[in-house]
């Protein structure tokens, strides 16, 4: 009679231990799937302060209003969490700037210009939809304006002290048109003549005063993001 309690008993402990072996194993297998509270403790997201005190080219950036704030502090966010982006923006710049800033200087144009390129291209000689090409992101008729030999051989968008050259001509022009080196900027986006109709009409000169399309609008605080 005992040997039988003993044999059954053995039959039901098996499976038992058997689901406790396998659960068991689950359990430690789903505990090295999920990061521990030590483990997550390494990845902090902090806010970004905002300076106190800003300017582009020699320009104040208004701070003290909050839609100018709100929109810098969008960008400046985007640019510090989009990683794996800003390290390439940043390894490129040792490469592209030591190139960009001298003829900037020789030029007379302000070395925050510099940032325009990054915001055109990341620094990279790309095509956009609209055929601009290069660092500088020139469009072909304004490139040959300022200097620049494009024909079926030949593209000097993509050699970098020549598009340099060219950028600085067009925006020593802006400047002299509008006064202002922010206008000069943003109308390197949306050209010099939507820039002075845009002038014209909101009778208005300075940047943030301005009303542009959304992608002229975030365009300066990009170049200072």
């Amino acid at each position: 009679m005992m040997k039988q309690i003993f044999r059954y008993g053995v039959i039901l402990l098996v499976p038992v231990a058997f689901f406790f072996l396998t659960f068991s194993g689950r359990n430690e297998k789903q505990k090295a799937l999920i990061p521990s509270q030590q483990d997550s403790g390494n990845i902090v997201v902090r806010n970004i302060p905002l300076p106190v005190q800003l300017t582009f080219a020699g320009e104040d950036v208004p701070l003290q209003h909050f839609d100018v704030r709100e929109a810098l502090d969008k960008e400046l966010h985007i640019n510090v969490y989009w990683h794996s982006s800003t390290i390439f923006l940043i390894k490129r710049a040792a490469r592209f700037f030591p190139v960009i800033e001298p003829i900037l200087a020789a030029n007379n144009v302000p070395s925050d210009f510099k940032y325009l390129a990054v915001a055109e291209s990341g620094l990279q000689n790309i095509v956009s939809p609209s055929e601009a090409a290069g660092v500088w992101q020139l469009l072909k008729p304004v490139a040959r304006e300022y200097g620049l030999e494009i024909n079926e051989w030949v593209d000097e968008r993509y050699n970098l002290e020549k598009a340099t050259e060219a950028a600085c001509k067009y925006l020593k022009k802006a400047y002299e048109q509008f006064g202002s080196w922010t206008l000069a900027a943003a109308s390197y986006n949306m050209g010099m003549n939507g820039m002075k109709r845009i002038v014209e009409n909101q009778q208005q000169n300075n940047y943030y005063n301005l009303y542009f399309n959304d992608e002229t609008a975030r365009y300066i605080y990009r170049i200072l993001a």
